[in-house]
């Protein structure tokens, strides 16, 4: 079971937000000395999320490169902005290790297969969960259900899914385990984010069968970082 801490970004800071709330900000530090305070912690990956490209919809490669940068020699998996397979293979470029896509998986039928075709195992497929359907464009609901959004995945050759429990982001009331044991039933590599306090949950989702756990507001606790 591997423990990616996250570190999420909004200019060229490093924030946490509460429920996904751009207007909910917990804590602001300056993003390089956080991301090697992290990497310090000698993580397997940090997950890096561009809050501003999420909302935004456009990559902002010289953050990755900060970030890369600061983090050396823990590789990233990058998300925010990537709507496009150039995109993605930008972020590659600028120092990521592997991507996590959500909104432009779903822009057309062929989206989702494209992308798998271009990246192949560098590729994590983002499902942000709200209330049974699909969170996109910076965590705003769509009309599409999560079993179908699985379906499309498992038949387009993804390999690993990033599914976050948006009405746990940021909360520390603990993992969706039920959420979390239905998508790992299908048989991908599973990315579980939203709530996770501490290595109890851990060992819970590693039960359910998740292969890794994102962890925020659990790291701030860990490495002491006071909320505003």
């Amino acid at each position: 079971m591997q423990l990616l801490p996250a570190v999420d970004v909004l200019g060229t800071d490093a924030v946490r937000l509460e429920r996904g709330d751009y207007d909910r900000v917990l804590f602001r530090l300056p993003l390089e000395p956080f991301v090697a305070r992290v990497a310090a912690t000698a993580p397997a990956m940090i997950h890096l999320v561009d809050l501003e490209g999420a909302r935004d919809g456009r990559l902002r490669p010289e953050v990755v490169e900060l970030a890369a940068r600061a983090a050396d020699p823990i590789a990233l998996q990058v998300s925010g902005g990537l709507r496009s397979v150039t995109a993605a293979r930008a972020a590659l470029a600028a120092g990521a290790a592997r991507v996590v896509v959500g909104t432009a998986l779903w822009a057309g039928p062929g989206a989702l297969t494209d992308f798998v075709t271009a990246l192949g195992d560098r590729l994590v497929a983002a499902l942000d969960v709200r209330d049974g359907r699909l969170a996109v464009r910076g965590w705003t609901t769509s009309a599409l259900g999560l079993d179908e959004a699985l379906d499309a995945c498992v038949g387009a050759g993804v390999t690993r899914l990033h599914v976050t429990a948006i009405e746990r982001d940021g909360t520390l009331a603990g993992p969706d385990l039920a959420l979390y044991e239905r998508v790992c039933a299908r048989g991908l590599a599973v990315v579980a984010a939203g709530g996770v306090r501490d290595d109890r949950d851990l060992a819970a989702l590693e039960a359910v069968g998740c292969e890794a756990a994102v962890m925020g507001m659990g790291l701030l606790a860990r490495l002491g970082v006071e909320l505003e």
